[in-house]
């Protein structure tokens, strides 16, 4: 297994790592031994990076995890996230000590690596659980909690997911606040880490891991597959969630299965979809980490083999930037 250097925190970490999301599912409806199993399993290739949230399974996540994890007692890399809800606003510090305490106990730590800020940012709060980069940045406010919690050594690091209006999420990158992002960066939206054309349909995250790598912070990609999209029919089955709602760049599921079909050509190059599409995510020099969701053993070898594969070939990255081109051959076809 390839590591990497996760930023400016100096922490080496896998090349992919365990993500214990709804998507997968396995560290939410896994039975306890096949949970154990699938972790000593990865950590068994090198991967000893976890990543969970307070909101995933309403804190089954965390709870399965720390479970796990106590019976086996490895020494891995454990990170986390809370959200803010809107009636924490008069106290986003007590509500921020709140949650990260709670994922302790659920964890059964005392501390964990890299706390996270989970919520989508907007310029408005607007509907649900978004916050502002001024509610992240002002006196008092988010980050500012974060570093109370540092100093107190209940977390190393701290990150944001970097979701939401493209401008409010380069306005946190830019305060150089924050140790790691969360990057949306996938085969069917690579806007977070290459130019994409004019007029690009799709949400355009301006390269944001390019400019995160910039304040040396810690580049972690998520949804690498889409949500599955990019991992066929079988990412749904099992102990993965069904088709998750509502994707980062406002496509829905079915559409990016059906843009997806576009990728076929990469079977005639030898790879799977969803092997290239972990490969591409490494592949980008600013990336530290791509978090995979699991459902099945099977899927973390496939990672791991992904992250000992090859880079793309040049004329295969070629392909792909003309199929961004034509939104993967659905532009103009409404």
């Amino acid at each position: 297994m390839e590591y990497r250097t996760l930023g400016r925190t100096g922490i080496r970490v896998p090349a992919v790592g365990f993500g214990c999301g709804n998507v997968g599912g396995l560290m939410i409806r896994g039975s306890h031994d096949v949970q154990v199993h699938a972790v000593q399993h990865a950590i068994g290739l090198g991967i000893d990076y976890f990543d969970t949230a307070a909101a995933y399974g309403d804190g089954q996540s965390e709870t399965h995890l720390g479970e796990v994890l106590a019976e086996l007692r490895p020494d891995v890399h454990v990170a986390t996230k809370f959200r803010i809800a809107p009636e924490d606003a008069a106290d986003i510090a007590g509500a921020v000590r709140r949650s990260l305490e709670a994922s302790l106990r659920r964890l059964q730590r005392d501390s964990v690596d890299l706390l996270q800020l989970h919520n989508n940012l907007r310029a408005d709060r607007g509907p649900g659980r978004t916050v502002t980069a001024q509610d992240v940045l002002r006196g008092g406010g988010i980050a500012d909690a974060l570093d109370g919690l540092r100093s107190e050594g209940l977390v190393r690091f701290m990150g944001f997911t970097g979701m939401g209006e493209t401008s409010e999420v380069h306005e946190v990158i830019a305060s150089g606040r924050f140790d790691t992002v969360q990057a949306y960066y996938n085969l069917l939206n690579p806007s977070a880490g290459e130019p994409v054309p004019g007029g690009y349909p799709n949400q355009d995250y301006r390269q944001l891991m390019t400019r995160a790598a910039e304040q040396h912070m810690g580049v972690i990609v998520i949804r690498s597959l889409a949500g599955g999209a990019l991992g066929g029919a079988a990412a749904r089955e099992g102990l993965a969630s069904r088709a998750p709602s509502g994707m980062a760049d406002g496509n829905d599921y079915e559409s990016d299965v059906a843009r997806a079909e576009a990728l076929a050509f990469l079977a005639r190059r030898g790879w799977t979809v969803a092997q290239a599409a972990v490969r591409f995510a490494l592949d980008n020099a600013a990336t530290s980490t791509v978090v995979v969701g699991y459902s099945e053993e099977a899927q973390i070898d496939a990672a791991a083999a992904a992250a000992d594969a090859e880079p793309l070939a040049d004329d295969v990255l070629a392909t792909l930037r003309e199929l961004w081109a034509t939104d993967l051959g659905l532009a103009g076809s409404a």
